[in-house]
């Protein structure tokens, strides 16, 4: 049930329709119809349901941030990133602890780090306007090499090593290119010690 305030229901907007496009584990797209509070009907609107993610800010022992370097089709380009993936619904957890097991098995999985120091920094949509999926943005301290990386079959990536100038100044260089990610760094950086 949505909540609005009273001020607020004449922006609300009413789906009258919907149909799924394409509704599979990874996707569920849809095309809706929805009626404006003026009583105007606006379609086709599309938008998609995805899992919800989580995106590690993880730093080592020696304070340098860990990234992944991996193709990413959207843009056609490979980007500079932290460790995230999928969180995987599990029966039992609270969405905040679901969340906080995929991102220690994200970092383990993509890097091959662990920590014992994990701090969350935000749950925020991922896209509002277009989807309903959630971001979990979390800061891992202290990480250290536990192993290999294991990566899935659709996952090509290699872990790089920046010291925080390093990333301040790709996010001010527009290069740090997954913007959720730049917002993880932004919230990390304010409320860490400087490292750079």
């Amino acid at each position: 049930m949505q909540h609005h305030q009273p001020d607020e229901r004449d922006l609300a907007w009413e789906e009258i329709s919907t149909e799924h496009i394409v509704q599979d584990e990874w996707i569920d797209f849809r095309k809706s119809a929805f009626r404006f509070p003026d009583g105007r009907v606006f379609q086709p609107y599309y938008s998609y349901t995805r899992r919800d993610y989580a995106v590690i800010v993880a730093s080592d022992e020696e304070g340098q941030f860990l990234c992944v370097r991996q193709f990413r089709q959207g843009i056609r380009e490979v980007t500079t990133e932290f460790p995230a993936g999928a969180i995987e619904r599990t029966d039992g957890l609270s969405p905040e602890a679901a969340a906080l097991e995929a991102a220690r098995r994200e970092l383990r999985e993509e890097t091959g780090y662990v920590s014992d120091c994990w701090r969350p920094l935000l749950c925020i949509p991922s896209d509002a306007t277009i989807s309903d999926n959630l971001a979990w943005l979390f800061v891992a301290e202290n990480c250290r090499p536990a192993g290999a990386q294991q990566l899935d079959e659709m996952e090509l990536l290699k872990v790089r090593k920046h010291s925080a100038r390093e990333i301040d100044e790709m996010v001010r260089g527009g290069t740090f290119r997954q913007s959720v990610h730049a917002l993880a760094w932004l919230l990390a950086r304010s409320g860490l010690s400087d490292r750079s």
